[in-house]
């Protein structure tokens, strides 16, 4: 049977992450006050970094992703895939 793996909760991962922003500890270090990997540290600490400037976007940021298709279009899509499957299924009838 495999382990399940652990998760953690985001207030954590922002503590650590903030603890490995300080620079007053090594990562080894931050890792073992924490009990945990120091990759994990290493990771947090970068998503930190990456997302720091979305925090402070407010209500300008809409909730939907760019690369996000709309509805509209994925409507369409399976449209598409429906009426292709049942030409399909029906030339393999004949």
């Amino acid at each position: 049977m495999s382990k399940k793996r652990k998760q953690y909760s985001a207030s954590f991962k922002s503590k650590v992450a903030l603890a490995a922003l300080k620079g007053d500890q090594t990562t080894s270090e931050i890792a073992a006050r924490f009990q945990i990997h120091p990759t994990m540290v290493s990771t947090w600490k970068r998503e930190l970094l990456e997302n720091a400037p979305d925090l402070f976007e407010g209500k300008k940021k809409s909730g939907k992703q760019p690369n996000e298709p709309s509805s509209d279009e994925l409507y369409r899509e399976i449209g598409r895939l429906t009426v292709e499957r049942d030409f399909l299924s029906r030339k393999l009838d004949q």
